[in-house]
């Protein structure tokens, strides 16, 4: 196996140990993991780049951990360099700068109301922090198995202006994170032209309950969808942190299996400092 697959396999398995909310302050606290993920940032294949980015983003959203993240060497310069840098994809940089945003705020009187946000949120990233950023929560008929699955993918990641996305295969939901410039409307005409599933929108009524809009046949058709002509290899979706339960890197609530992964990740990385 190739150094390079070794990296990118190495960073997958953070990213998905850093979706478990329970394990996000073992790997922040631990003396390699952290230090290691701000140098995949560095790293040539942008795959390994936007991963190394998720994890980050997930780690982040435990309010507790943002002020040491904040503080680790090399942090917040490597962020600037992706933000920065001209060969980053747009929703590389889009992703590096909310992280930003939201450690540089860190210790600020704005943390207080951005904490009363994270609070109240469940999806998949904070919806308030940036105002360029938006998620939205899909409901798909029609998603129930593996090709499904990846027709979804082929049809989000065609659109110019996602920057993530998670499946919830067991209630057949998708959460998107776009642009704020992007309509839900897009995702829906994307999702329907599959022709073998069809998508609706999930929001919140009034009562604080969950409604289900279904995407209007005109609405589709108006909606612009700006296309990915050149985009990199995007994460498989069989190493997403929202896959069955029993094929997940570490259940919810078993922190103790994931924690001695850490130390092989860690071990990993001191090996390689450099690629």
């Amino acid at each position: 196996m190739s150094r390079e697959l070794d990296a990118l396999t190495v960073v997958n398995q953070l990213r998905d140990l850093a979706a478990d909310p329970l394990n996000r302050r073992a790997i922040v606290q631990d003396n390699g993991c952290l230090p290691g993920l701000i140098l995949f940032l560095d790293h040539p294949n942008p795959q390994v780049v936007y991963s190394a980015l998720l994890a980050v983003r997930y780690l982040a959203e435990c309010r507790t951990n943002r002020e040491k993240m904040k503080g680790e060497l090399g942090m917040m310069l490597s962020l600037q360099n992706v933000m920065q840098k001209s060969s980053s994809p747009g929703e590389t940089k889009l992703l590096a700068s909310e992280i930003y945003e939201i450690l540089q705020a860190a210790g600020n009187e704005a943390e207080q109301a951005e904490a009363a946000s994270c609070r109240r949120k469940a999806h998949f990233f904070l919806g308030s922090t940036n105002k360029r950023a938006k998620t939205v929560v899909l409901h798909i008929d029609g998603l129930d198995d593996s090709t499904r699955r990846s027709l979804c993918e082929e049809a989000l990641l065609k659109i110019r202006g996602v920057i993530s996305f998670t499946f919830q295969m067991a209630v057949k939901r998708c959460v998107v994170r776009i642009r704020s410039d992007i309509k839900a409307e897009a995702l829906g005409t994307a999702i329907n032209s599959t022709k073998v599933m069809k998508a609706a929108q999930v929001v919140k009524g009034e009562d604080g309950g969950e409604l289900m809009l279904p995407f209007q046949e005109g609405a589709e058709e108006e909606a612009v969808v700006e296309h990915n002509e050149d985009i990199p290899d995007y994460l498989p979706e069989e190493e997403s942190p929202s896959q069955e339960q029993d094929k997940a890197v570490t259940r919810v609530g078993s922190i103790t299996d994931g924690v001695g992964w850490l130390s092989t990740a860690a071990n990993f990385l001191s090996r390689s400092f450099y690629w």
